[in-house]
């Protein structure tokens, strides 16, 4: 099934190129020049993939990355100037999956895109059948459903971006284990795609928050200082 990309920039040339270089990948692509115009499209037909500009008039990609969180949970990839880092830094604490500085390659953003897409397919079913759903993680009051991306703590639903899934289920499957940020990396990034420290912890900090958000107490996700993190299962 061909992906469906939506594409949000105030600048005219670069919402031009690079739909133009999705389509030649096979993409089908929506564009649109400011926040606002985006954000009712998209929480009514959500794409595959958002790519968002932080910088834009009338409602910058942070607002509306805020605004649409409120209602799902699409993969967004932001674009930033290279001194954008408090900004990158905030968009990954808000949900952001990914980042990629001004001016790109979009080589580069394409090979992005393609790697969350893989990352966001539903785990294949048990046999190959279609029939049989891949089994869920459970662990304590933690519930995990990959073939279904859903997530449950105490039986109540806690809705996280693809890669806060990933980062999550790498945890929970051994719990009591330290995965190291570069472990946490390699589990939801899965390419050769390079990713600061910084990226692993703003997505711990969100989890932690949706958690707390449903039980004020939830504390399962440990920090070690040098180390990483690891799951604690109660």
């Amino acid at each position: 099934m061909t992906a469906t990309i939506a594409l949000v920039d105030d600048d005219r040339n670069i919402l031009t190129s690079v739909s133009i270089a999705l389509q030649a990948e096979g993409f089908l692509t929506r564009v649109y020049s400011d926040g606002e115009a985006a954000l009712k499209a998209l929480a009514d037909n959500p794409p595959d993939l958002a790519i968002f500009d932080i910088k834009m008039p009338r409602m910058d990609g942070l607002e509306l990355l805020r605004r649409l969180r409120e209602k799902q949970s699409t993969p967004v990839i932001f674009l930033t100037s290279k001194d954008d880092e408090l900004d990158e830094a905030l968009g990954l604490a808000m949900g952001a999956d990914d980042y990629i500085a001004k001016p790109f390659s979009q080589r580069l953003l394409i090979a992005r895109i393609r790697a969350i897409l893989r990352r966001a397919e539903p785990a294949a079913p048990a046999g190959g059948n279609g029939e049989e759903a891949a089994p869920a993680l459970e662990r304590g009051r933690l519930m995990m459903d990959p073939a279904r991306h859903r997530t449950l703590w105490n039986g109540e639903a806690v809705t996280l971006t693809v890669t806060e899934f990933l980062i999550l289920e790498t945890l929970a499957q051994r719990p009591g284990v330290v995965k190291t940020r570069n472990q946490l990396m390699d589990a939801a990034y899965q390419d050769d795609i390079y990713v600061d420290d910084r990226t692993i912890d703003s997505h711990i900090k969100r989890v932690r928050r949706k958690f707390r958000a449903v039980d004020p107490e939830f504390d399962s996700i440990e920090t070690l200082y040098g180390a990483g993190y690891r799951f604690s299962e109660e």
